[in-house]
């Protein structure tokens, strides 16, 4: 029986018990073994002029796969290279976790999205690039944190004093504010997609007080996000969009560590027996 982690830092595993005993229980019934690892016990690094792995400071033998559920990608690289097969890729990860890498890709694909600009925070101009109101996020936050609506002049002012994120994004806010879709994939299958909506917060996520509904893509939609399905070698992600005035999709970002709370709450499919039949297909 091949034997893999399951990778996460020890406070978000506490939070997510639940989820981990899921995902081993799947696991196990698809005759493969899980094992929970904390990254916190891992070292990676170069031994002798080798790549190595240790674990609790003695060298361990690496798994048969590993999946990784915290954004690590030089983590997910190293276990690569050592022959680990790793869900999802370095690549990936290195994509979806920083949201000008992910514009960058997806408008090679022509899918529309709102103007966005990439900005260090030592070059961030006195004025903002686009016209007021904006959308400021930290191009490496998730969750929805780390995102700041910006009103006016002096909250640019404000802003551009008090960021600590080395990269930010600037978005146009021509859409409609507190509603989105995520749809969730697992390869090259599309599972389903949630909407969440707020009326409390330009932002729509579940986490953030949103509410969620299943959400049925019509056939447009349906070839918009198998485009983008179709050019990536994921493993499970949650693409998210927008909405335009029109009702059209407009690509907002791709979750790499994507939770599937608001999905198991709005339906009865198991996307984690799906996610399981697809890596075992893999290694």
């Amino acid at each position: 029986m091949k034997v893999g982690w399951l990778i996460y830092k020890q406070e978000d595993a506490v939070k997510n018990m639940s989820f981990i005993d899921w995902f081993i229980d799947e696991c196990k019934q698809q005759e493969l073994k899980l094992v929970l690892v904390y990254r916190e016990h891992l070292d990676i690094g170069v031994y002798n002029g080798k790549l190595a792995l240790h674990q609790n400071n003695l060298e361990c033998k690496p798994p048969d796969f590993a999946v990784i559920r915290t954004i690590d990608p030089l983590l997910s690289q190293h276990l690569e290279l050592m022959n680990v097969p790793v869900f999802n890729s370095s690549a990936v990860s290195m994509m979806c976790n920083h949201k000008a890498n992910t514009h960058q890709a997806l408008a090679q694909l022509q899918i529309p999205m709102v103007d966005t600009v990439f900005l260090k925070k030592d070059l961030l101009p006195s004025k903002p690039p686009l016209s007021l109101p904006v959308v400021m996020k930290a191009a490496t936050g998730r969750g929805g944190n780390q995102v700041t609506m910006i009103h006016t002049q002096t909250a640019w002012e404000q802003f551009s004093k008090h960021t600590y994120a080395d990269d930010v994004v600037v978005q146009a806010c021509n859409v409609q504010l507190g509603k989105d879709v995520r749809v969730f994939v697992v390869g090259k299958t599309i599972v389903g997609a949630v909407l969440r909506e707020s009326t409390t917060d330009f932002r729509a996520n579940f986490t953030l007080g949103g509410t969620a509904k299943w959400y049925e893509l019509n056939q447009v939609e349906l070839t918009l996000v198998q485009s983008v399905v179709d050019y990536f070698d994921f493993g499970m992600v949650g693409i998210d969009f927008l909405f335009d005035y029109d009702g059209n999709l407009l690509f907002n970002e791709i979750e790499d560590v994507v939770g599937s709370r608001t999905l198991s709450e709005v339906s009865n499919v198991n996307i984690i027996k799906l996610y399981v039949a697809w890596i075992k297909e893999r290694i």
